[in-house]
């Protein structure tokens, strides 16, 4: 059995606990580094109606309570006031959570400016336009496997602040590629540090970007991914 994370693995083995832990490897999953790279086109900001002199803060995701978004509207109201937000936030979950997300959305509306929703699903280019722009992305999962979303941002060459859960620590390498930020009592308020301290440091932050567009080619793009399978495959085939 293969596992797209070590956190997985260790999910899996506490499911299953007849399984044979010398059977369940990890594979990290990739992404395709040759579509997500950066991109310093502006037209999909324009469209959207970004103020180009300020920097941004940019979620993407579903609206469930497993990416922790009604954490980061909370969070976002904290931070720097020259940043802009965009959430490309669609599909919830629930209606509860839609009328969650919609009365936190308003309610950072009135406490701040620059604050832009987008529910429907963007093309792909747009989102590598946005992710390459961004001043950083913010993840605030409360589970993820492996967090893709991360590695897209990381490939496009910004910095990405988020939660240290699930197989995120995998691929966020904090003070490198990031900051990562426990879940507790504490998330929000620990939230909002981490991002201020992205948007108040540009050089720090180019240093993150470049690194992790370094780290999601080498670790995780789809060749690397592919060698690292063959190989465990060869094993596998001669213990046979």
């Amino acid at each position: 059995m293969i596992a797209v994370s070590a956190a997985m693995r260790e999910d899996i083995l506490g499911c299953y606990p007849v399984l044979d832990p010398e059977r369940v490897h990890v594979v990290h999953n990739g992404i395709d580094t040759s579509l997500y790279r950066p991109d310093h086109g502006t037209d999909a900001l324009d469209r959207i109606g970004l103020d180009r002199s300020r920097p941004y803060v940019l979620f993407v995701g579903r609206i469930t309570r497993q990416k922790g978004v009604p954490h980061l509207l909370r969070a976002v109201r904290d931070i720097d006031p020259a940043a802009q937000v965009v959430l490309c936030a669609g599909a919830p979950d629930t209606p509860e959570i839609d009328q969650e997300f919609r009365e936190l959305f308003g309610e950072l509306s009135r406490v701040r400016d620059g604050v832009h929703w987008i529910p429907r699903m963007l093309p792909r280019p747009e989102v590598i336009q946005l992710l390459t722009h961004a001043a950083l992305f913010v993840c605030p999962s409360v589970y993820e496997p492996l967090g893709i979303v991360n590695l897209e941002a990381m490939a496009c060459g910004t910095p990405v602040v988020a939660s240290a859960v699930g197989g995120i620590p995998e691929v966020v390498d904090d003070g490198r590629t990031g900051l990562l930020v426990p879940v507790g009592d504490d998330f929000e308020a620990g939230l909002a540090r981490a991002m201020d301290t992205v948007l108040g440091d540009q050089e720090a932050a180019r240093r993150m970007g470049e690194a992790g567009r370094e780290r999601a080619v080498g670790e995780f793009g789809w060749d690397a991914v592919a060698r690292r399978t063959v190989r465990l495959y060869e094993e596998i085939h001669k213990q046979a």
